[in-house]
């Protein structure tokens, strides 16, 4: 536990989400736990009432948009019009896993930009800045027309893989669109990067690997993904790998949604590890021998520190 100077107007909440994660925050800060409650009456109605005074308050809403995501999403929702309908100087919605994410543009006829739309009602809500982890599609930004500090996770996941310290390693990109960080994280490994080449089928998370780039013969594979949902374009970028001669095949990304089959999936399947932040709490059933969960609280806690104390957030990430 830390105390900044300045500390005490800053107040951190959290809904039902991901009260452990909220938890971890306030112990890095040093400051307790901001006292609410957030319940559902039998009729499925969200109740929030705030159980202390935050007027002129530094206010910070800990709640990722993940499983069960609409009842987290309205939570926030709720808790955000709450705090300023309270009086708050400002509030910060938190949001380290930004659901509906994927759905960021019209790629089908007669379909929603959800990913807009969740933005715009958080803005709506109440919320005066956001501060969220790794999204799906960096001009999401772009949909918020209030500050957003988007931070990553690749720097912690970055010096996990670092002090492995594997041999002969290959980063490999799941696909185009994440090329950019995992050539990041390529960089801070030292490593070569490759990247495999998809293609989705339909709306039903069905993949199809099309061809890897870059070598990986002979090589230890680390994937890169922002997020892993079913675990059905893992097992088959491992499976592609090791059909390409890779010695063992690892994996690592920001967000373990695991839903549906996924924690069946990556049991049966022969990646050897899989590397996640607890952006989304791994609890439950989703424990895993071969599943490691990296604090993302440390991180967190300084952007909030950072962002009370006028400080830069960029500045962070800066070697």
């Amino acid at each position: 536990m830390r105390k900044f100077a300045g500390q005490d107007e800053i107040k951190v909440f959290c809904g039902n989400a991901h009260p452990a994660l909220a938890g971890s925050v306030c112990d890095y800060l040093g400051i307790p736990l901001g006292k609410i409650e957030v319940f559902e009456f039998s009729n499925e109605n969200t109740f929030v009432r705030v159980m202390e005074n935050v007027r002129e308050r530094d206010v910070f809403i800990i709640q990722p948009i993940c499983s069960p995501v609409n009842k987290n999403l309205v939570e926030l929702l709720i808790m955000l019009d709450a705090f300023k309908r309270a009086s708050a100087e400002r509030i910060t919605a938190v949001v380290p896993y930004y659901g509906y994410a994927r759905t960021d543009k019209k790629d089908q006829p007669r379909v929603p930009i959800t990913a807009r739309l969740v933005a715009d009602l958080l803005t709506t809500a109440g919320a005066n800045r956001i501060l969220t982890v790794d999204l799906h599609a960096a001009q999401i930004q772009g949909f918020f027309n209030i500050p957003v500090d988007e931070l990553t996770a690749l720097s912690i996941i970055g010096d996990y893989w670092k002090n492995k310290n594997l041999k002969d390693l290959v980063v490999v990109a799941t696909d185009i669109g994440i090329s950019k960080r995992a050539r990041d994280l390529a960089e801070k490994l030292n490593a070569p990067l490759a990247i495999i080449e998809k293609r989705r089928i339909g709306n039903d998370d069905t993949t199809e690997t099309l061809n890897i780039i870059g070598e990986v013969g002979g090589m230890r594979a680390l994937t890169v993904d922002d997020e892993i949902d079913t675990a059905g374009s893992l097992v088959s970028a491992v499976d592609a790998l090791l059909k390409e001669g890779a010695k063992e095949v690892y994996s690592c990304c920001t967000h373990p949604v695991f839903s549906g089959p996924a924690i069946e999936r990556i049991a049966k399947s022969k990646v050897k590890e899989v590397v996640v932040s607890d952006t989304i709490p791994v609890d439950g059933s989703k424990k895993l021998g071969k599943i490691t969960v990296l604090p993302i609280a440390p991180l967190l806690g300084e952007a909030i520190h950072r962002i009370h104390t006028g400080m830069s957030v960029g500045a962070m990430f800066q070697d």
